[in-house]
């Protein structure tokens, strides 16, 4: 495969205008405290699993519209006193699975609370959380367009939320460091990442690999991959909906919550990654304002880093919580 983004040196000095909509931080606070209305009621149910060497809890939180959002806390076993923790989001299709999926925090040491997606988990790993929505124009199959036309119908408001109550519900637990929270995910999980990183402002530390939901106005239709192309083949028979859809995903660009972001931030990307190409991460790391560092995988495309980014992972945490 051919490079077919910028080069490298462009993609670092790539730092496009923000189409940001006037009421960004007025429609997050608003949807936030709205959330916030009702009460989290986090359940942290203790189950066993055969992993002797962690304690694993089976998790339901209230996420947007006080919805039940599922997840998994794991820690490991026998350590006292008050841990960071990561709080992980799960890429484009997938569920939160089973907790031997998610074993590497607690052994370098954290606690982990992975966020289930709402209404995913068919594609390659198994959800137990149903999407409540508010409402739904016709959408071409996926999430992209669920409630594209309007930013308050929108999937990914839901989800984003979700990801911050996520947030809420680890900092609820006394064994818990509420000042040392990191939040990270890859693809959909990443980008979910970089947005919590906006809306929560005293989060510690945010690590997206090869993030989506990044630069849109760039991402559709520069890619024919997934799930990008969810949004273009809508347009494609709605056509007279290209501003509205377009003036809608302006509220959920990772562009405008990385500029919001006060977490150190570790990103990553593949410079060969066609579904979330190179230059929409470095538009979204670029605005970061906080300390940061970024992992080129010059050779690599969707995967990224993976195991290498693992230990970048590690390392990076390390040194911010030494």
């Amino acid at each position: 495969m051919p490079f077919f983004d910028m080069s490298l040196d462009e993609l670092k000095a790539y730092k496009p205008e923000r189409p940001e909509p006037d009421d960004f931080d007025a429609f997050w606070q608003t949807t936030l405290d709205e959330a916030r209305q009702f009460p989290l009621s986090p359940q942290f149910e203790r189950v066993d699993v055969g992993l002797v060497m962690v304690d694993t809890y089976d998790v339901t939180f209230a996420g947007y519209g006080g919805q039940p959002v599922k997840g998994w806390f794991i820690r490991p076993a026998g350590q006292d006193g008050p841990l960071p923790c990561v709080v992980q989001y799960i890429g484009y299709g997938g569920g939160r699975s089973f907790p031997s999926s998610w074993l590497l925090w607690p052994s370098a040491g954290y606690a982990t609370l992975v966020m289930d997606t709402r209404g995913q988990g068919g594609a390659w790993s198994h959800g137990d959380t149903p999407d409540l929505a508010d409402g739904a124009n016709p959408f071409f199959p996926g999430f992209m367009t669920q409630g594209i036309l309007d930013p308050k119908t929108y999937y990914y408001r839901r989800v984003f939320t979700d990801a911050a109550r996520a947030v809420e519900a680890a900092r609820s637990r006394d064994d818990v460091n509420p000042d040392r929270i990191a939040v990270t995910g890859g693809s959909q999980g990443g980008g979910i990442s970089v947005a919590v990183s906006g809306l929560v402002p005293d989060i510690a530390a945010a690590m997206p690999d090869v993030p989506f939901l990044c630069h849109f106005r760039r991402a559709v239709g520069m890619t024919d991959k997934a799930p990008y192309t969810e949004i273009v083949k809508y347009l494609s028979v709605q056509r007279d909906k290209v501003d509205t859809v377009f003036n809608t995903l302006d509220y959920f660009d990772g562009i405008n919550f990385a500029a919001r972001s006060k977490a150190h931030a570790l990103y990553s990307t593949g410079l060969l990654d066609e579904i979330c190409p190179p230059s929409t991460v470095f538009a979204a790391y670029n605005h970061v304002q906080a300390p940061k560092e970024i992992k080129v995988y010059r050779f690599n495309e969707h995967e990224g880093g993976r195991e290498y980014q693992e230990m970048e992972h590690i390392r990076f945490l390390k040194q911010l919580w030494r």
